[in-house]
């Protein structure tokens, strides 16, 4: 039996930082200001969060869905 959770990995502007969320894994909330350090952070906290409300599961999937917004100055 496998799972497969969307993880939401959004640029903070403002804090200068990476933050993790899901609709999916209750309770994760992550922020890092590398994202490839936020992804294994991810992956060693889902499993963790998922240990206190769902059975035991062979697989995990993780799809990582990544928004980063930049303004571009043009002078066209």
């Amino acid at each position: 039996m496998h799972h497969e959770y969307a993880i939401n990995l959004s640029w903070d502007e403002e804090a200068s930082v990476w933050i993790a969320t899901s609709d999916e894994v209750f309770g994760l909330i992550l922020e890092d200001e590398s994202c490839d350090t936020l992804i294994e952070r991810v992956r060693l906290a889902v499993p963790e969060l998922l240990a206190f409300e769902a059975p035991v599961v062979n697989d995990i999937f993780l799809d990582f869905i990544v928004r980063r917004r930049e303004r571009l100055a043009y002078s066209g």
